[in-house]
């Protein structure tokens, strides 16, 4: 039996800082776009860019990572789904809708400070083990 599948796939860079919210339950939601650029020749040899750009959406803790660590102009890989959103505009009573990213996983692909926003509460990066030489192991 065939499966459906909805994933997507993206490196980019961020536009803007991700804005963060928080829902009338307290669930954390994160916004932002990444740009994601290609090259091509044509025929003639000329040489010709398009940049794509990506409305993402992330909830929950990774809102929050993302709000943490991305910044504009980071380069991003952002794995998800693709979702249509569907409203009325209040002003115009017109239908609108916009497809956007639902982040599932986040990686930062270049290494940046968190931001200097960051509330205390949460958790400081680890730092990597320490090396340990020959002489420290016991067999």
């Amino acid at each position: 039996m065939a499966r459906d599948l909805n994933k997507v796939l993206i490196i980019g860079r961020l536009g803007a800082d991700p804005e963060l919210r928080y829902t009338a339950t307290g669930t954390p939601v994160a916004t932002f776009r990444v740009a994601a650029s290609r090259q091509w020749r044509d025929p003639n040899g000329n040489l010709h860019d398009e940049t794509e750009w990506f409305n993402v959406v992330a909830w929950n803790r990774l809102a929050e990572i993302c709000h943490q660590y991305l910044s504009r102009g980071a380069r991003v890989y952002i794995e998800g789904r693709l979702q249509t959103r569907t409203w009325e505009d209040p002003q115009t009573g017109q239908s609108r809708s916009r497809v956007e990213v639902v982040a599932q996983d986040m990686i930062l692909l270049e290494q940046r400070e968190s931001r200097a926003d960051d509330s205390p509460s949460r958790p400081p990066r680890r730092e990597p083990p320490p090396d340990i030489g020959d002489d420290d192991i016991p067999f």
